[in-house]
């Protein structure tokens, strides 16, 4: 009986096992919708010692007390056909149920980016557009994507946004490499990714490169700044330049930079800094001169040095003197201006350098303060004045210098002429002392020894002669010679005159009128 009784069970069991286990799934899933799988009992009639799920016959989870398996996240490698199993104990032995298949079909939410690039070939300096195309299933709609653009490992954009393109204003060689983006929905959060392109960046070479200065005030002064600008017509990515003296084969400077054009600025021009220059550029190609530059420093002119050179000591009326002007430094030519009391008295041109004088007949009102004025164009210089004082004529001069020369000629004549007639009235005593001793009786017999008044000729024998030392000048000047005529008795006359020479003077007398 016993034994009936237990194929009853065991065929009622059997009966029951198809239905006994059902397992639920949701009906319609997407990428990043969670899968909750569940095994339901349909009756307690035994008790579940253990608990399997599967997919697509494989075992996903074991478990002795959960009866319920989620996915938190699916993904499209989620689809397949599910179901589940346990193990019961019935009585006295333990026995295996499954459930019914369930087939799951995930479905994307979105389907994979694809990047589209404006051109994958642009050239240095243009811009590139990078789209990520993708759309949400029409069944959701609602939901939100985001994107993110990448360059080789690197994102080109520090978080994600909500549009689709991403705008590169200007793309250079060195962005050259493999692009790709990524979208994304916010929730569910499921990511993609698009497969990689490849772009590459065209290079141009420089050409048309040209050499220019800049200076302040359009001409190149020493002292003030000077700029050097070296550009290109054309050429993209970094370019280097640099600039160079022709004459001395030296570099003066370099820079490396993303531009058309860069600029070399020397802050403090020297005149040693005039010479001929060229520049060069390089991308990476061929570099490229620019044609040579002749570049000359005008220096202003320095502080002018006046001089005013008279014939004498001393300038007088009627002297012709010399002006001059020169500044020892400074660009020509040079515009040189004379000045009496700051009124002008000449202009003088130097075309190339140096100084420039004139020669000025002087009057009385010429007394005053003379200076001088250098300008090249790059600032007028200023001398030091220098004071003149006029006095007396030229005339006046001339007078006073021949009045010394003859006044000299005069007295030489007149010690020649005193010589002269004490050599005659010499001569005359010893020709009468020859002929007759008596006048020589008479002087002894005069005990003063000195010739008394009566004796001498009357004043009117004194015949003054003159001669007219120059005739020419309007100012005539005499020299007057007094000759004394004795009488031949006078012997002692004649001996005292003799003896005492200093007695009789003879003068020359200069007048001035």
């Amino acid at each position: 009986m016993l034994l009936l009784w237990s194929l009853l069970v065991i065929f009622a069991s059997a009966s029951e096992e198809a239905d006994w286990l059902t397992l639920r799934a949701p009906s319609a899933v997407f990428e990043g919708d969670r899968i909750d799988l569940i095994c339901q009992r349909k009756t307690d009639k035994w008790k579940i010692q253990t608990m399997a799920y599967y997919k697509d016959g494989k075992k996903l989870h074991f478990s002795n007390e959960v009866f319920s398996f989620s996915i938190p996240s699916a993904v499209l490698s989620d689809s397949g056909s599910y179901s589940c199993s346990a193990t019961v104990k019935i009585y006295l032995w333990y026995d295996s149920k499954k459930s019914n298949s369930i087939k799951i079909q995930v479905q994307e939410l979105f389907p994979y980016p694809v990047l589209t690039v404006s051109t994958f070939w642009p050239t240095e300096g243009s811009p590139v557009t990078l789209t990520c195309e993708t759309q949400p299933s029409p069944q959701r709609s609602n939901a939100q994507l985001r994107y993110r653009f990448f360059r080789g490992g690197r994102a080109l954009a520090s978080s994600w946004s909500s549009s689709p393109e991403l705008q590169l204003p200007a793309v250079w060689k060195e962005d050259s490499g493999s692009y790709w983006c990524q979208a994304e929905t916010v929730t569910p959060r499921v990511t993609k990714q698009s497969l990689q392109s490849q772009i590459q960046v065209q290079r141009v070479p420089v050409s048309n490169v040209s050499l220019d200065i800049w200076a302040p005030k359009g001409m190149v002064i020493e002292g003030e700044s000077l700029v050097l600008l070296c550009s290109v017509a054309e050429g993209t990515g970094n370019i280097t330049f640099s600039w160079h003296r022709e004459d001395t084969g030296t570099s003066v400077g370099r820079k490396t930079q993303r531009s058309l054009s860069a600029e070399m600025e020397v802050p403090a021009v020297q005149e040693s800094d005039a010479g001929r220059y060229y520049c060069r550029a390089d991308n990476g190609h061929e570099p490229i001169q620019s044609k040579v530059l002749s570049i000359c420093v005008r220096s202003p002119a320095s502080r002018p040095v006046f001089i005013l050179r008279v014939p004498g000591a001393q300038a007088m009326a009627g002297d012709v003197v010399e002006l001059r002007c020169e500044a020892h430094r400074g660009s020509p030519p040079i515009m040189y201006r004379f000045y009496r009391e700051n009124i002008t008295l000449q202009n003088s041109l130097a075309p190339f350098g140096g100084g420039a004088s004139f020669n000025l007949s002087l009057t009385m009102e010429h007394s005053g303060n003379y200076s001088c004025e250098a300008d090249n164009g790059l600032g007028a210089q200023h001398s030091e004045a220098v004071a003149l004082s006029i006095s007396g004529t030229r005339g006046y001069r001339r007078d006073r210098i021949t009045a010394r020369v003859l006044g000299a000629l005069c007295g030489g004549l007149g010690f020649i002429v005193a010589v002269l007639l004490l050599y005659c009235g010499f001569h005359k005593v010893s020709g009468g002392h020859s002929a007759t001793d008596a006048p020589r009786d008479a002087s002894s017999t005069n005990p003063q020894g000195s010739i008394s008044s009566s004796s001498l000729p009357d004043t009117e024998e004194l015949q003054p002669e003159y001669v007219n030392v120059n005739p020419v000048d309007v100012d005539v000047v005499y020299s007057q010679v007094w000759s004394i005529q004795l009488p031949e008795d006078s012997a002692n006359i004649r001996r005292t005159i003799l003896e005492n020479k200093d007695s009789h003077v003879i003068y020359s007398n200069i007048k001035e009128t």
